[in-house]
């Protein structure tokens, strides 16, 4: 079956398209949900609520605004950075092991293993180093501009004036 035929038959609420759509996406973006819970307990259930709106939402995508897999990770992307939000998560958190911490500082280090298990590394690699790390805050660890800001110290209107240079380029190297 054709992308755009199961996309289809997704929005009809055809069950066997949402299953292999599931099948399909499933393992990448639980990835994407991972490197911004960093639990793999929540991770799981963020990635079912996902799937959830997903189904409910099916409809609400339109080709024109872009591909179906940036659909679905944007709206996996938003479900992590709520959750990690939450109040429940956050007292979740308070009482973490150092071990915790050592996995977080270490993961943060590994960005191309982190863009690599949703298969852009190729495109990222051709982006100015400025870049990787603006879209590495705000799309693989769910910061917001005003964090990545305060994490590159850099002022809040630049973050935004890159982030938008940086999907505009990212959008160019897709596009050939």
């Amino acid at each position: 079956m054709q992308p755009k035929e199961l996309i289809s038959q997704l929005q009809q609420k055809n069950e066997k398209a949402f299953q292999r759509i599931y099948e399909m996406y499933a393992e990448n973006i639980f990835g994407v949900i991972y490197n911004i819970v960093r639990d793999e307990n929540l991770s799981e259930e963020v990635l079912q609520d996902v799937f959830v709106k997903i189904w409910d939402k099916a409809d609400s995508y339109s080709e024109k605004k872009g591909r179906f897999f940036t659909w679905m990770l944007n709206i996996a992307r938003n479900a992590a950075i709520d959750k990690t939000r939450s109040a429940a998560f956050k007292n979740s958190k308070q009482n973490q092991t150092a071990d915790y911490f050592v996995d977080i500082l270490e993961e943060k280090s590994n960005f191309s293993s982190k863009i690599d298990a949703i298969g852009i590394k190729k495109y990222i690699d051709v982006l100015e180093p400025i870049c990787k790390k603006v879209i590495d805050l705000l799309f693989f660890k769910g910061f917001t501009q005003k964090e990545a800001s305060e994490e590159l110290d850099i002022p809040i209107g630049t973050i935004k004036t890159r982030n938008r240079i940086c999907i505009n380029k990212l959008r160019e190297v897709l596009a050939v």
